[in-house]
């Protein structure tokens, strides 16, 4: 059911709370008490004049009847379905967003649940890798029981009652002494690391999704930090200085998501050395959010643009741009999410995206006009890219990692100059429509599907 068909249940759930009677709002309004309740049980668009009218005397904006819950909530409950596996009784999944509308609070919980369900499942996993093939686990292990079997079996000679030599007996004590003393420091030891594995596996995501929450905290903007060049214009990247940064931020919890963060602010900070804000500013008010020339205008590399683009500090006016990043396995690596667009956090994104269109294409650069599936879908004009994370000696393996940088449409043809105007048919034809991935994707007929769609019940399988 699309999101707009629940205004009149919205409308009905209102009048409650407000303590409206049918009859006496739709007097208000102007309509019949029949008429309203046809509105309220979904029977009857509505739109215009009526609906303003209507948010007016419900004493909400209109916006809150029209669209109900978040998009974050709803897509929560989406990836919830996604990752639930069997149940015991079907889901009504073409009644999330009514649930979601209705029960915003029931809604949230579920989200809420499953991220915790999630991280438990996460931790457990951790620890039972780490019981499988931690080495040092293993090799502390093997040394308490060695050293208590030690200890046991000098025990069984000294309690065996017989006549031992003094001698003897001076050494077996002070074997056992000093198998004790190292009983005592392995089991210390042990116990010390089992204590910091389980404070760094209780943190709530991976060293990526930690690494995201903390830029997410600072709007993605790159943290104020002094941007240093050598004679010859060579920009200093301490990462000791990075580290230090990061590592004052409560939200990195993990020695692995400091050392993300310290690599990303070096390699922010060497983007923001080459391209200084006043001349991004300068690039945005000529040619708007395009990195190809932001790239031409300062020398860089069309990654380092879009890296730039989308981490600059929020601005009035300034359209907030998304960025995506993967390796050569496509597994990604960097989300920045924007309205309309949120990358998975868990399983496969969907083949369709110019990011790996431009994976197939290494050095090639992509430019697509793209349209999110939601009620209602969004278009986002997209730049990709695919380069070499460094130069390779020869026959050394290939590493490379994509770029993308997603804009919404709105936003990108606003920001042309002189009222100029921005069509898919102008960038590459016509426009590209992807999903988040496949699971939760309910487009038909998509070439690319890998599985039927959990949220598409007329799909079929084949």
């Amino acid at each position: 059911m699309p999101r707009s068909a629940l205004t009149g249940t919205r409308i009905r759930e209102r009048r409650s709370l407000e303590g409206l009677k049918q009859a006496d709002l739709a007097r208000t309004v102007g309509i019949s008490p029949a008429y309203l309740n046809l509105i309220e049980h979904n029977r009857r668009r509505i739109g215009g004049k009526l609906l303003v009218d209507l948010a007016r005397e419900l004493k909400v904006e209109v916006s809150a009847l029209t669209e109900g819950a978040q998009a974050p909530l709803i897509d929560g409950l989406k990836n919830a379905v996604a990752e639930s596996g069997a149940v015991q009784y079907p889901i009504e999944t073409d009644r999330i967003e009514e649930f979601a509308g209705r029960f915003s609070g029931w809604a949230g919980l579920v989200v809420q649940q499953r991220e915790q369900i999630t991280t438990l499942e996460r931790r457990v996993e951790a620890l039972s890798d780490r019981l499988a093939h931690d080495p040092f686990l293993s090799d502390a292990l093997h040394e308490v029981i060695s050293t208590v079997t030690a200890i046991r079996s000098t025990a069984g000679i000294l309690n065996n009652g017989g006549d031992i030599d003094p001698e003897w007996q001076v050494r077996f004590h002070r074997n056992m002494y000093e198998d004790s003393q190292r009983l005592a420091m392995g089991s210390q030891a042990l116990v010390r690391y089992l204590d910091t594995v389980g404070k760094v596996d209780e943190a709530p995501n991976a060293p990526l999704d930690e690494v995201e929450r903390w830029l997410a905290s600072t709007a993605y903007a790159l943290p104020d930090l002094d941007v240093e060049t050598d004679d010859h214009g060579a920009v200093d990247t301490n990462l000791e200085e990075a580290f230090a940064v990061a590592s004052q931020s409560d939200l990195l919890t993990s020695p692995a998501a400091r050392s993300m963060a310290a690599r990303w602010l070096t390699r922010a900070r060497a983007d923001a050395a080459m391209m200084p804000i006043e001349t991004v500013e300068e690039v945005l008010t000529a040619s708007g959010p395009d990195p190809a020339a932001l790239a031409q205008r300062t020398g860089a590399d069309l990654a380092a643009a879009m890296r730039r683009l989308a981490t600059l500090p929020p601005c009035e006016g300034r359209a907030d741009l998304g960025l995506v990043t993967c390796d050569g396995s496509g597994t990604l690596t960097f989300r920045k999410p924007l309205d309309g667009f949120a990358p998975p956090r868990f399983g496969a994104a969907c083949p369709l995206w110019p990011l790996y269109q431009a994976l197939l294409r290494p050095l090639a650069p992509v430019r697509r006009v793209i349209e999110q599936m939601g009620q209602p879908p969004r278009q986002f004009l997209a730049y990709a890219v695919c380069q070499p994370v460094s130069q390779a000696g020869f026959d050394a393996p290939e590493v490379v990692e994509a770029t993308m940088l997603f804009v919404p449409m709105d936003a990108a043809t606003a920001a042309l100059p002189n009222g100029q105007s921005l069509t898919a048919a102008q960038v590459s034809g016509d426009v590209v429509e992807v999903g988040t991935n496949c699971r939760v994707c309910a487009r038909a007929g998509c070439p690319a599907r890998r599985e039927p769609s959990l949220l598409a019940m007329e799909h079929s399988p084949s």
